[in-house]
């Protein structure tokens, strides 16, 4: 598997391919202790790197409960409530830092392992550069879906989306390499259903995420003399429609 995409495209393969891999893991870890000693669920940490399309009225005796459908006028008007801003009201940042926000042990480590299996594997195959920026577009593509198809007060986080990208874009790496894609597509079909059989799990960020990895992996694949540069182009411009979908549904709920 790591050798799939060198073997076709000539490029070299980087010296300590995991580097990337492991300081994402070292980034998400630090974010989750981070959580962990200033409240957990109801750390202020999570509340300002979580994903809210508009933003949450929340309980200030006790953050982790929230009045949902609740707009920042009317939760001024309740006494012991206060509003924390989602995108719309200006925590813009959010829509990258919740991809590297955990709460509950177990959703970290699912999602780091899961990185720390596939993550080698796609950087040593496509290079340091192209999987990070597989991994933020994936982030970003989930975060739109998010904004979009999500409850505008509801917070999500977790790097499930991209992570959902990282299998993405194995899958056509593999696929247009010639490689075999059965173990990535029984791994994809039993995350996409663990996904819809759990109530508390974000099909949004998961599907969004998938959708931007299997763009970008179409787009690591283009052949040419010109690869690179089509390549680079094609990237950036997924990344701007997926910022540009963000605006305009953060401006619409701020409408």
């Amino acid at each position: 598997m790591s050798t799939w995409y060198p073997a076709a495209s000539g490029l070299r393969r980087p010296s300590g391919a995991q580097v990337t891999t492991v300081v994402l893991i070292g980034v998400n870890v630090l974010v989750w202790l981070a959580i962990l000693v200033t409240g957990s669920g109801s750390s202020p940490v999570l509340r300002t790197l979580s994903l809210t399309p508009l933003g949450t009225c929340l309980l200030a005796a006790d953050p982790g409960r929230y009045l949902p459908g609740v707009t920042a006028a009317q939760c001024a008007t309740v006494q012991g409530m206060a509003w924390s801003p989602g995108v719309a009201g200006g925590a813009w940042w959010q829509v990258l830092t919740s991809a590297f926000t955990h709460v509950q042990v177990w959703h970290v480590g699912f999602n780091m392992v899961a990185l720390a299996i596939l993550g080698p594997t796609l950087e040593r195959a496509i290079g340091r550069a192209r999987f990070l920026g597989l991994y933020v577009t994936a982030a970003l593509t989930g975060a739109a879906a998010v904004m979009w198809f999500s409850r505008p007060d509801g917070s999500t986080y977790g790097a499930s989306g991209a992570v959902f990208g990282l299998m993405g874009g194995l899958l056509i790496v593999a696929w247009r390499t010639h490689g075999d894609v059965r173990g990535v597509l029984v791994w994809l079909g039993l995350n996409v259903a663990f996904t819809f059989l759990n109530s508390g799990v974000s099909w949004q960020g998961h599907l969004g995420g998938l959708a931007g990895g299997l763009l970008v992996g179409a787009l690591l694949s283009i052949p040419g003399a010109r690869r690179a540069s089509v390549q680079w182009l094609g990237v950036g411009a997924l990344a701007f429609v997926t910022v540009v979908l963000i605006a305009a549904r953060a401006v619409s709920l701020a409408g």
